[in-house]
């Protein structure tokens, strides 16, 4: 059955992947990575997406850039156009990389304005017109409103939890210098399974238990898409929201069994993958693939 959504992505690579620079709460900042893991780790998704029909592109991985295999966060891509990131102090040297990767591509860059954040796909989630957006950790909220006049979708603003500290104040990663949280990322804390169709309302999946309340009740009486709860545990040990769905077929973490067989129940299959090695980075699937024909 041929892909409904993620037919066409980017991917680089993991020769240069590690964790030295601890810019999130899962890296260690101890460069113990094991690159040959990480880079059949790397090889096996993109065989598994290739053999459900899915178009992988692939660009040299950024020379000496321990986060250029998450090529999710280079850019949001629609059709044509491409809003490119604005990414953590350690990260910026893949921003040329992306512009270029991307133009070749035959898209049309845009940035976002001076001085704000942006993390790409990696905190804006699209399900047909509507655009779940991340804020707050490496995303700014002014950025919303450029991506839905830039890109025209429906945003759907979001916050997830912070890192607490052991008195429970927000905490601020050493390394970036900005706020922090176990789903810095909105990939991190929701999915998308299903674009909608004719008749019929796309699915997504979500921890209720990542955001805060204001953004738990805004999905939860959200009635746009169709929902799966994903539990704290999986999405955070397991990194369960962090999938690759090509709208029959989902590619998800062979650590979240309960989120699985939610999944299976709504009639999708599933292809579980282990990547404890890429995870010391605080990525997972999703992160490491930038869609290139959201429609």
């Amino acid at each position: 059955m041929q892909p409904l959504m993620n037919t066409t992505v980017l991917m680089s690579g993991a020769e240069y992947f590690d964790d030295g620079q601890a810019i999130n709460p899962f890296m260690g900042g101890t460069k113990d990575v094991d690159i040959s893991v990480a880079t059949a780790e790397h090889a096996l998704l993109k065989r598994t997406l290739e053999s459900l029909g899915v178009t992988v592109i692939t660009t040299p991985a950024p020379l000496d850039l321990q986060d250029g295999v998450y090529t999710a966060n280079w850019a949001l891509v629609r059709r044509d156009k491409a809003v490119l990131s604005s990414l953590p102090p350690s990260r910026q040297g893949e921003q040329p990389y992306a512009e270029q990767a991307l133009a070749k591509l035959g898209k049309t860059t845009y940035t976002v304005p001076a001085g704000l954040k942006f993390s790409g796909q990696g905190d804006a989630l699209p399900c047909g017109n509507y655009l779940f957006c991340g804020s707050g950790y490496r995303t700014d909220m002014a950025v919303h409103g450029f991506l839905a006049e830039t890109l025209g979708y429906d945003v759907i603003s979001l916050q997830t939890i912070p890192q607490l500290d052991a008195r429970g104040a927000p905490m601020v990663n050493a390394i970036s210098g900005w706020a922090d949280s176990y789903f810095y990322d909105l990939d991190l804390a929701l999915a998308v399974l299903k674009p909608p169709t004719a008749g019929q309302k796309g699915l997504i999946a979500w921890c209720p238990d990542a955001f805060l309340p204001e953004s738990q009740e805004k999905l939860r009486t959200f009635d746009g898409v169709e929902k799966i709860e994903v539990s704290f545990t999986e999405a955070k040990d397991a990194f369960a929201c962090n999938l690759v769905s090509t709208g029959s077929t989902v590619v998800m973490s062979a650590q979240a069994p309960e989120f699985r067989k939610a999944v299976e129940s709504h009639g999708l299959q599933t292809i579980p993958l282990a990547m404890p090695e890429l995870a010391k980075g605080g990525g997972f699937i999703r992160c490491t693939t930038l869609t290139l024909d959201n429609m």
